[in-house]
């Protein structure tokens, strides 16, 4: 599905929370600046977190949480922030996520790019400070290096940062009609699937840093399984599907 060539830019923030009571209030407390609406997704957050997340709710107007009753996995709460940004009207959703790694001050630097580019999926391309541990800087190169081959482009420089905006209809459109993960893999995974149906993805580069006390819900066995299968059977689609479009679609250019 596309958007209209007609429409109102009306962005939201999604954040995806998980245990990140602690975190949390400071992040929400810098997005208040840019007056937008918020919905925070509660994924089974255990009772303390959920309380500060109420807490926000009941204190910030501009805020609204929807509650998952069990922890579903980071895609499973951007799915559910997707398709409650389309039923309540927004074009694009900004996502954001809890643990205070991005740097908010660059939000109005990407809702600008998705103004000007109302059909692109805007992603961010971390700039990383001294506080990333080592093995997670080069660990990323492995999913660069598969994504690359996956897409046979270099278009893609990082497919793993979470601050992102999606035009909704766009991507919404696509979860709801094709099977994409639940948990850590579906940031790589949607991106991957939405450039080879050729949507426009742009990248803008912002700085991350690794919070001494951060909180970090990888699960290395079972997020790293799921993140190798992801990648194989994209690379088997390479040649049962993405291939034979990429072909037919030369051979249509070539007529």
């Amino acid at each position: 599905m596309r958007m209209s060539n007609q429409f109102e830019f009306n962005p939201c923030f999604v954040v995806p929370v998980y245990n990140h009571g602690k975190p949390l209030p400071a992040v929400v407390n810098h997005l208040r600046q840019y007056r937008l609406p918020c919905l925070l997704i509660d994924d089974g957050s255990a009772p303390d977190c959920a309380a500060v997340i109420e807490t926000i709710v009941r204190q910030e107007p501009w805020t609204s949480v929807l509650t998952h009753d069990q922890n579903c996995g980071k895609g499973a709460a951007i799915k559910t922030g997707l398709r409650n940004a389309k039923a309540r009207g927004y074009s694009h959703l900004f996502q954001i996520d809890a643990d205070g790694q991005h740097q908010l001050d660059d939000v109005p630097r990407f809702l600008e790019q998705a103004r000007k580019h109302p059909y692109c999926v805007i992603i961010g391309q971390p700039v990383f400070d001294q506080s990333i541990p080592r093995i997670r800087y080069y660990s990323r190169y492995l999913t660069h290096i598969w994504v690359w081959i996956n897409t046979v482009s270099f278009k893609l420089k990082d497919t793993m940062c979470g601050f992102r905006i999606y035009p909704v209809s766009i991507v919404c459109d696509y979860v709801n009609h094709h099977h994409t993960g639940d948990h850590m893999e579906f940031d790589i995974e949607i991106l991957v699937k939405l450039f080879r149906q050729q949507v426009c993805i742009e990248s803008l580069l912002t700085s991350v840093n690794y919070p001494e006390d951060g909180v970090s819900h990888f699960r290395f066995c079972k997020d790293n399984a799921l993140i190798s299968r992801m990648h194989a059977g994209l690379f088997c689609s390479l040649f049962t599907s993405y291939f034979p479009q990429l072909l037919k679609r030369r051979l249509i250019i070539h007529k």
